[in-house]
């Protein structure tokens, strides 16, 4: 059994304590933009030499699958593919998941992408049939956005109809993600989170239990619209996305105020795979999650680590100290 079962289990009867937090990397940046998604190869100064090749950005995968810390991988169906025909996760905890859909506002192809250009536009290139054949796994990921918008949200909702209908078909399960809206929808800023949860909620409201989700992928909006959700509904597991690369400060903070406000799972592309050391930033990210450090000591522990591998970090420990994402700073750890 994979640890996310497991742990998920004890969430869902009310059974969660400390440790059993669940951490996700989302290596699935291919999805969006494929090159620059495989983070940067450094020089002994730090300086950026290029973009990882796709064979380093999978040994990268696999090197952490081995670490065994994190609870599941995340990637597109055809990296899955190769990981499984390597037998990356031979024998591990860590469970394997695949992004199972796409949407227009995640498709960052240089040099600006298409996020901007209009409502967020569903679309799917990973064959659900084709993946459960391949026995690569049960456990996608599906992605929408909402932009307060009739005919495009409308639109959104049908494509999840149909990808519901298509996954049990194929006997696969999913994780739901929604976005922030991806363009100007009319509503103030402060008026977001509030849209984002009703959105979500009622997204659901006609699911029955075999077609919903295992859990939520969703922006952190603040303390508050996160306790508005998780208490909601107890049995809507509610986990949070990284979103931008940010300090390492803002790493641990998010993780540490997602658990603190009642989120029980994370999910980080950049955060993690822009990190000087994605092994260690994976090690410090766990003891935040498990309540065995707070995110200023663990900023420190980290950059300790790096010196002791001579490891350039990207800011000194001043300046990576600092919460910068504002959503962060109302709450932000002594």
């Amino acid at each position: 059994m994979y640890r996310l079962d497991t742990k998920l289990a004890k969430i869902r009867a009310g059974n969660y304590k400390k440790g059993d937090f669940i951490i996700a990397d989302a290596k699935d940046g291919d999805m969006s933009n494929p090159i620059p998604a495989t983070g940067p190869l450094r020089d002994a100064k730090g300086n950026v030499l290029r973009f990882r090749t796709r064979a380093e950005f999978l040994e990268q995968i696999a090197a952490i699958v081995r670490q065994d810390l994190l609870d599941i991988m995340l990637v597109s169906a055809s990296n899955l593919e190769l990981l499984k025909e390597a037998g990356a996760f031979n024998g591990s905890a860590v469970k394997p998941s695949f992004r199972a859909n796409d949407t227009s506002d995640i498709w960052g192809a240089r040099p600006n992408g298409y996020g901007k250009l209009g409502a967020s536009r569903p679309f799917r290139t990973a064959n659900l049939k084709r993946v459960a054949e391949a026995g690569l796994s049960d456990l996608g990921l599906y992605s929408m956005t909402f932009v307060n918008d009739l005919e495009a949200d409308l639109h959104s909702l049908e494509h999840f109809a149909a990808f519901r209908e298509d996954a049990g078909a194929n006997g696969i399960t999913y994780f739901l993600e929604v976005f922030n809206p991806n363009i100007d929808c009319g509503l103030p800023p402060e008026a977001i989170p509030q849209y984002v949860n009703d959105c979500l909620a009622r997204s659901l409201s006609g699911v029955l239990k075999r077609d919903r989700p295992q859990f939520l992928k969703y922006p952190y909006n603040g303390a508050a619209a996160l306790e508005e959700l998780v208490s909601f509904d107890p049995q809507l597991v509610v986990g949070v996305l990284g979103g931008g690369a940010g300090t390492t400060r803002d790493t641990f903070e998010l993780l540490y105020q997602a658990e603190k406000y009642g989120a029980r799972v994370a999910l980080f592309g950049r955060k993690i795979n822009l990190a000087e050391s994605q092994l260690d930033i994976v090690r410090f990210m766990r003891a935040v999650a498990d309540g065995e450090m707070k995110p200023l000591d663990a900023v420190r522990g980290y950059h300790g680590v790096l010196k002791d591998k001579s490891i350039p970090p990207v800011r000194n420990l001043e300046d990576d100290s600092a919460v910068t994402e504002a959503v962060l700073k109302k709450a932000a750890s002594a």
